[in-house]
């Protein structure tokens, strides 16, 4: 991943949410260390306190946890947490922002629906 230092987005933030990523595409399941500050500071070529930061986000919302001395692990509710989050902050806002467009171009609510099956289609089929 690469970090875009040049957007409105912190770079803790966006240290945070590649770690919830990396949780829900079960690169980093329940119970496994995550990457420690140095790691993370190492890899996106950061500061560590910025890498730091990151992971503190992501224990205050019980993500992760830390085991004193050896690092910081994943909880057992956290693809829970990360859904419920990330379906409440970005799922809703996109939703509401393609509905208002949708408004604007005078597309039909069954337009639109069909669409956004046309699209989950083209996604399974990717998939497989």
């Amino acid at each position: 991943m690469n970090l875009n230092t040049d957007g409105a987005k912190p770079i803790y933030i966006q240290i945070a949410e590649w770690i919830e990523t990396e949780i829900l595409n079960g690169n980093i399941g329940i119970g496994e260390k995550v990457y420690s500050q140095y790691q993370l500071a190492e890899m996106f070529n950061i500061n560590p306190a910025t890498a730091a930061k990151g992971l503190t986000i992501l224990a205050d919302e019980n993500i992760v946890f830390k085991k004193r001395g050896l690092g910081m692990f994943v909880t057992e509710p956290a693809n829970a947490i990360i859904r419920s989050k990330r379906k409440e902050l970005m799922l809703n806002h996109l939703v509401i922002d393609l509905v208002r467009e949708a408004e604007r171009l005078q597309v039909s609510q069954i337009e639109l629906f069909e669409m956004i099956k046309v699209a989950m289609s083209k996604i399974e089929g990717e998939k497989q």
